[in-house]
């Protein structure tokens, strides 16, 4: 079992002692073996998607705990292939992706429908296929930042998936038809009994000022989680917060003062939090992103496992970390990630 206090260092206490009292553990829908019974099957989802939902809460090291741990490799279009995959040049064959995401342990592999495609008839039926069914293409000179699609759900369907992922740019100027069209195809794909994942990230120059980014203030992501909820999105994808006051520093939307004393604090589990309440206050799982590889990507990815953890969310997505190094390190670093749900010592806070 990974050491996870050795790798947290100095910060060991401070997340692992911490206690929240702006959202207490108790008002929340909480991960667990019995998550779809408990709270998913209360809802309008129909049993295929149920089905579909205890597919990936069933498979890898994480099977039956009610966390997740999903592999996403789509980066060859949003990043370009080459700055993705010079760093282990194993995985331009979209089969080693798929074998990273078995060996690693992983609940699910995301990617493109080139990439599940090339290797469906083999792989379908051993790992639980998530399909991305947008993507941000940085082809167009001068570069722009929009999600475009690029398959149908009936693919994704055909293929064997049992789920599809997109992203909506929220605060960007195309968001309003990235909703539409992902609302529509979120509505598909319950009606074909795949579950959904929303990317729900936000996109605006604006959002970045000379004193702070706040594209990833816990205002503006636990607002975006909010939407992605809305839509019936069944898990949330967010980069985890680092700051907080988006709205207020920007002058604009509507907030609440207890927005930013009462229901938060400047601790990043408490500012998870808030972005696990926007999430029907849990009953949408919240998967925060492992970021980008560069540093300690080992104690970088299990800190942020941590606070997930101990803020309600429901496990991890990670990529670059894992596909940029050789196979077995990316395998260690999966299974670095997936002890932190397995370690009954790490609990809600």
């Amino acid at each position: 079992m990974t050491d996870i206090t050795k790798l947290l260092g100095d910060d060991a206490g401070y997340l692992l002692d911490h206690t929240c009292t702006t959202f207490t553990k108790e008002t929340l829908h909480l991960p667990g073996p019995d998550f779809v019974d408990r709270v998913m099957v209360q809802t309008d989802r129909s049993p295929r998607v149920l089905q579909s939902l205890g597919t990936l809460y069933g498979h890898g090291r994480l099977a039956g705990t009610g966390y997740m741990s999903i592999l996403p490799v789509d980066q060859a279009i949003e990043h370009t292939a080459g700055a993705s995959f010079s760093p282990n040049p194993i995985y331009f064959d979209p089969e080693n992706i798929v074998r990273l995401a078995i060996e690693g342990g992983c609940s699910a592999v995301a990617s493109t429908l080139g990439v599940l495609g090339s290797v469906a008839r083999k792989y379908a039926h051993k790992i639980p296929f998530v399909l991305k069914v947008n993507h941000n293409e940085l082809m167009t000179y001068p570069n722009k930042w929009d999600q475009i699609p690029f398959a149908a759900v009936v693919q994704a369907f055909e293929m064997g998936a049992v789920a599809i992922g997109a992203t909506v740019y929220f605060g960007a100027q195309e968001s309003n038809r990235q909703l539409r069209e992902i609302s529509e195809m979120f509505r598909q794909a319950h009606d074909l009994g795949m579950a959904t994942i929303l990317w729900a990230y936000t996109r605006n120059a604006g959002f970045k000022t000379m004193d702070a980014d706040y594209h990833t203030a816990a205002d503006l992501t636990g607002q975006a989680n909010h939407l992605a909820a809305t839509v019936e999105a069944d898990i949330v994808k967010q980069k985890q917060p680092t700051t907080n006051g988006g709205f207020t520093a920007l002058s604009f939307g509507k907030s609440h003062p207890a927005m930013y004393d009462r229901l938060c604090t400047d601790h990043p589990i408490d500012m998870t939090r808030y972005q696990v309440a926007n999430c029907y206050m849990g009953r949408a799982g919240l998967i925060n992103s492992g970021g980008g590889a560069g540093g300690d990507d080992l104690a970088d990815a299990v800190r942020t496992a941590v606070i997930n953890k101990r803020a309600g969310g429901m496990g991890l997505i990670l990529g670059r970390k894992a596909f940029q190094r050789p196979m077995s390190e990316g395998v260690t670093l999966l299974h670095a990630v997936q002890d932190v749900y397995l370690n009954g010592d790490i609990t809600i806070a």
